[in-house]
């Protein structure tokens, strides 16, 4: 039976798969900054204080004195295509896309800034997707990451009509596919080097202590995936906390301590990963590889490497399809 004349057109059914990282900034310029820093800052995800406490602090002192300092950081590491973590997001997709299909629309997004998980799912819906993988790209989970990721896909379905069915990406921390890819991508890249590292720091993004007491399972996770991948793995390796914020007591050892107490160890060649982030962003490329750099020089340390993430590299990518395959089976045709 043929629909009627003023039907709306109807898009071919697809399956959609959203591809979501942390945030950036549109520009390294203050003000884009200081409305990034507002919306990260905001997510009660991210600051677990009273709103009527953090709200002051956060526009009366934090936004007047933060934003000229994070903007000079991205200005180290802008480039013509923008930030480190959209570009590669960006290009991460495009790989996917190209691995998937056209059955399979892969598109992109950021919990913070642009572009936004609700303009995403909403194109992504508008184009015929009924069925859509969430897939935020954090191998540990954690409420701050993807949890909030989560949230806000769920608050923008509650606003569509028709929505579409949703998968999530659980997270990959102990993962096969996981771990050896940063085998094999680490030890590629330390074969590269110059000079022999005596240890290797596992450096993941810090979260205070307290979310380990309420029960989030970010600090468990990171230490398993330390651990699976330090059993594979010729060189000895730390593990440390990066990008302390406020006064709370936060997860440790921290990555600068670390750094600056090796040599008075004896470890004076030292190479640096970032396992947490599926891509390099201002964390790893600016605070691990310029300050981290600094930090260990300065004690003494005289051989330093900041190490990729896996990126858009093929072993990276190899890993991410065979994740989103096995999230998508029932949904998408077996490779």
């Amino acid at each position: 039976m043929l629909p009627p004349s003023d039907h709306p057109s109807i898009p071919p059914r697809k399956v959609g798969l959203l591809l979501i990282n942390l945030g950036t900034p549109d520009s390294s310029d203050v003000p884009a900054v200081r409305k990034y820093l507002a919306e990260f800052l905001s997510d009660p995800r991210v600051i677990e204080i009273p709103r009527a406490i953090w709200k002051p602090i956060l526009h009366g002192i934090v936004l007047r004195t933060r934003p000229a300092k994070s903007a000079h950081a991205y200005a180290q590491v802008w480039s013509e295509d923008g930030s480190p973590l959209a570009a590669i997001t960006k290009r991460q997709a495009l790989k996917l896309q190209e691995r998937l299909g056209q059955d399979v629309r892969v598109d992109w997004a950021m919990r913070y800034g642009n572009p936004s998980i609700p303009d995403r799912l909403t194109a992504m819906k508008d184009s015929g997707c009924e069925r859509i993988l969430l897939a935020p790209l954090y191998p540990q989970y954690c409420a701050a990451t993807t949890a909030t990721a989560n949230d806000h896909a769920f608050a923008t379905l509650a606003g569509m009509r028709w929505q579409p069915a949703l998968r999530t990406l659980p997270p990959y921390h102990d993962a096969d596919e996981y771990i050896e890819a940063l085998k094999a991508d680490l030890e590629r890249q330390m074969a590269t080097l110059d000079f022999e590292p005596q240890r290797l720091l596992l450096s993941y993004h810090g979260m205070p202590e307290r979310t380990l007491r309420k029960g989030d399972p970010y600090h468990c996770h990171c230490r398993k995936t330390a651990r699976l991948l330090g059993e594979r793995l010729k060189v000895a390796t730390d593990t440390s906390f990066q990008s302390r914020f406020g006064r709370d007591k936060w997860l440790e050892p921290a990555t600068d301590d670390v750094l600056k107490a090796y040599p008075a160890q004896g470890v004076t060649r030292v190479a640096i990963a970032a396992p947490g982030f599926s891509a390099d962003c201002l964390e790893t490329v600016e605070e691990l590889g310029i300050r981290g750099k600094e930090d260990f020089e300065k004690a003494g340390g005289t051989h330093f490497a900041r190490l990729d993430c896996l990126n858009d590299g093929d072993i990276g990518t190899d890993m991410l399809e065979a994740l989103m395959r096995r999230e998508l089976a029932g949904w998408i045709a077996p490779a």
